[in-house]
């Protein structure tokens, strides 16, 4: 095709030129020091043109010759930068195959042409890439010493690169480098210094949530995990489980009754409805003196208990036990609804029976507490507590016997 169009523009050349030269008489006359010459004006034209036509030519190889230096030194660039290319590629590839000792020289060797060629497009962002896959070598190859050095140089480049991702994924691995070396504090302080956008990624909250961990900040560890179950980077199980888990974590942390309750403000509302928190931070409030807390933390819990599930149920009225010390009288009622509600439950009906007990009720107490020292399901710490007061009740009557055989009860219980 490309030969019909160059034909059919041929024969419209020798058309236009057969009609404005074929008739053309014109002469041209050149005199020089005495000399004439006469031309026809068709071969004067056709001698301008040909002429400028070898100007033009002489011009575009003296340029040629001119620009050869230039025109090497690009062409060795070209070969040099096609040669890093290759070399970065080759560590990427080597470095995914697990092979850091290759990819570390791989990517020595990129850092080297460019060191050697500094006009190499791309110069900065390249050398960024190669110093980022050496130093993930030689963190592999457990070269710490090297490592931080590459890092910084990395980092150094990054300041000045148009590449930013480069220098997120820089800081991103040198928090996972921190945290395989167990330096919490500069995980935290490399992911602090991510842009916004990029310290709400999955990757960075994960990274975030495991410095939280082992710096053994449950609190910034539940925040960070609470945001990546909204980002849907947990199954719902996992992440409600992983969510309880830190608040629990979180109020086994303070020593003393005021630090808890900071503690328990601090936690989201959430987890305050959570059934297993709210027995844990009355559990812990009536170890640290302040039982009352503990039971107004489990209230709401407590008079919604028909819609727990068994096993919150049972972990809901244990802690009731827990935190029955001091207990007032504007509980008896609820504890009774509860006990004429499950009056098969063993955890419901141990409560009550501790309850009865604290205010005092032993006729109340003893149908309830004989039934939950001798369930086999229930917890083996509140049967010995179950057995303890039946002892105490035998002693108010003064059945010395019996309450013998009630510690006796207790301490086998296993």
């Amino acid at each position: 095709m490309r030969g019909v169009v160059w034909l059919l523009l041929l024969f419209g050349v020798a058309v236009v030129a057969a009609t404005a030269l074929g008739r053309n008489d014109g002469l041209v006359t050149l005199y020089w020091a005495g000399w004439r010459t006469d031309l026809s004006l068709n071969l004067f034209v056709l001698l301008v043109a040909g002429a400028c036509v070898l100007v033009m030519l002489a011009l575009r190889a003296l340029d040629s010759l001119l620009s050869l230096p230039e025109r090497a030194r690009a062409w060795r660039s070209l070969q040099r930068e096609r040669a890093a290319g290759r070399a970065l590629r080759e560590a990427q590839a080597e470095y995914f195959g697990a092979r850091y000792s290759r990819a570390h020289k791989a990517a020595a060797r990129v850092i080297a042409i460019h060191e050697a060629t500094p006009g190499l497009p791309d110069d900065t962002d390249m050398r960024l890439l190669a110093h980022l896959l050496a130093a993930g070598s030689l963190h592999r190859l457990q070269d710490r010493a090297r490592r931080d050095e590459e890092l910084r140089r990395a980092m150094d480049l990054a300041a000045h690169g148009s590449l930013r991702s480069a220098a997120d994924g820089a800081h991103l691995w040198a928090a996972e480098w921190a945290l395989d070396d167990r330096d919490a504090a500069q995980a935290l302080d490399q992911l602090a210094r991510l842009p916004p956008g990029v310290a709400r990624r999955t990757q960075a909250l994960r990274l975030r949530l495991q410095a939280a961990r082992m710096a053994r900040d449950p609190l910034q560890a539940l925040h960070t995990a609470r945001l990546l179950a909204k980002h849907q980077a947990f199954s719902s199980s996992a992440a409600q489980g992983l969510l309880r888990s830190l608040a629990i974590e979180a109020l086994d942390v303070p020593h003393d009754a005021e630090q808890l309750r900071r503690q328990w403000q601090a936690l989201d509302i959430t987890d305050r409805r959570d059934a297993a928190v709210a027995a844990r931070v009355a559990q812990r409030a009536a170890a640290l003196g302040a039982p009352e807390d503990g039971r107004n933390w489990l209230r709401p819990l407590w008079e919604s208990l028909d819609e727990l599930p068994a096993d919150e149920r049972t972990l809901v009225a244990g802690a009731l036990g827990d935190a029955a010390q001091g207990i007032g009288a504007d509980w008896l009622p609820r504890v009774e609804i509860a006990l004429a509600r499950w009056p098969a439950d063993p955890a419901v009906v141990a409560a009550a029976g501790i309850v009865f007990a604290e205010r005092q009720l032993w006729g109340k107490a003893r149908r309830p507490l004989e039934q939950a020292a001798a369930a086999p399901t229930l917890d083996p710490r509140t049967r010995r507590h179950a057995w303890r007061l039946l002892a105490a009740l035998a002693r108010e009557e003064g059945d010395e016997a019996q309450a013998a055989r009630c510690d006796r009860a207790a301490a086998e219980v296993g």
